[in-house]
């Protein structure tokens, strides 16, 4: 599991220099439509009437399509090219941010939110894939860092939906944001399509692997998706529940609760710019073991601690914690089988977002949401104990 942390440095040309920026761009871009939906979901909650068994469904049928699009988009990739379709989903979901804010029910809401799925996954498989290739380019485990940049645009979406949250509604926001992210995208798309990139030389590359959807028995592959599974699930649970737990369980505002988000989200960022240079010093094996017994211990303390400002704090060491152990399922899994490997990580770690929505909705509404957020401590212990044990399989 260790093996990208001792790989050699190189210095970058200038146009891998410029890849890696376009890239950043791309996955920047995501987390800023996805920020800015998920910090008035509140909002949208209150439109649909929704109860929180009603809009985890809602939510369900985004994550549902995401994932499913997740399950062919390697394909389309290989197809393709990822950075094209990496260009086409990011114009798609500026575009399909807008219907789910215009629904009046919870059922019509779940339908817009089809589309914002299909786009969602698509770009998070093509990005990705586009980033193994880079990561080989470069020689150097960087993407963290690019994962960094989703986080920052995250962060970013989230703070201009607490700014907007008192002035505009959540469609006046979406079509706000529309033609900034249309504007990028068309930039970003050049810079992306017009350099060459090669493809990366994957671990394992049997003649046959861009037939196969799943891979082969007896690899690691199914237990990096298994991390990227509980890592997932745990980002899911925190992008969908944190601004509800703040303002229906702590009594938090609106404001509150969009700072709750952003805490997550920075320090997710922050974990990720430094995970580049912990990758190479400490390895991948304790990145993942610390950082996620740190992530769990702060998830435990967020769902049952009756303070504020106490949740706030757990919420950050979450994030922390958390930061790095995606990107390097997501990173090994490219390593191993390609666009392929990437959408079949994907596709089990976005399994994850999926059942995040619902099984966090109906638990909150038998037994309250501060123990049904206990979930996201357990998951996260999983994916701690399986990065262990990745370490011991790639040994034997």
């Amino acid at each position: 599991m260790d093996k990208l942390s001792t790989t050699t440095k190189t210095e970058a040309s200038p146009a891998l220099v410029r890849l890696r920026v376009a890239t950043t761009v791309f996955f920047a871009l995501g987390g800023f439509v996805f920020a800015g939906w998920a910090v008035r979901i509140p909002a949208i909650k209150d439109q649909v009437a929704a109860t929180p068994g009603t809009l985890g469904l809602a939510l369900f049928a985004m994550t549902g399509s995401a994932v499913a699009t997740m399950a062919v988009t390697g394909r389309l990739c290989e197809r393709f090219g990822s950075r094209r379709v990496a260009v086409v989903a990011s114009a798609l979901l500026a575009l399909s941010a807008v219907p789910p804010t215009l629904t009046r029910s919870a059922l019509a809401l779940g339908l817009a939110l089809l589309l914002f799925g299909v786009a969602y996954g698509a770009i998070d498989v093509a990005i990705n894939s586009v980033a193994v290739d880079l990561v080989a380019a470069l020689r150097r485990p960087v993407m963290p860092s690019l994962h960094a940049a989703n986080s920052l645009g995250s962060l970013a979406g989230a703070g201009l939906g607490g700014v907007l949250a008192g002035h505009l509604s959540p469609t006046g926001h979406m079509l706000l944001m529309v033609p900034v992210v249309l504007a990028a995208t068309a930039v970003g798309g050049w810079f992306l399509l017009t350099r060459p990139l090669p493809a990366a030389h994957h671990e394992q590359a049997p003649v046959d692997r861009p037939r196969r959807l799943l891979p082969r028995a007896g690899t690691a592959l199914p237990l990096f998706a298994l991390i990227a599974l509980c890592a997932a699930y745990s980002q899911g649970a925190l992008d969908n529940w944190v601004p509800l737990h703040i303002t229906d369980d702590l009594g938090g505002g609106q404001g509150v609760a969009a700072a709750g988000y952003a805490i997550v989200q920075g320090t997710m960022t922050i974990g990720r710019l430094s995970g580049v240079a912990l990758l190479e010093r400490l390895g991948q094996t304790r990145v993942v073991v610390v950082g996620g017994a740190v992530a769990s211990a702060g998830a435990l303390v967020a769902a049952l601690a009756p303070d504020l400002g106490v949740v706030l704090v757990a919420l950050a060491a979450t994030g922390l914690g958390l930061a790095n152990i995606f990107p390097v399922a997501i990173a090994r899994a490219g390593a191993l089988g390609g666009p392929n490997g990437v959408a079949f990580a994907s596709t089990l770690g976005y399994g994850g977002i999926l059942l995040a929505p619902p099984t966090i909705g109906f638990l909150a509404n038998g037994f309250g949401l501060p123990l049904a957020f206990t979930l996201i401590a357990v998951m996260v212990g999983a994916a701690t104990v399986t990065g262990y044990a990745v370490r011991n399989s790639a040994a034997r």
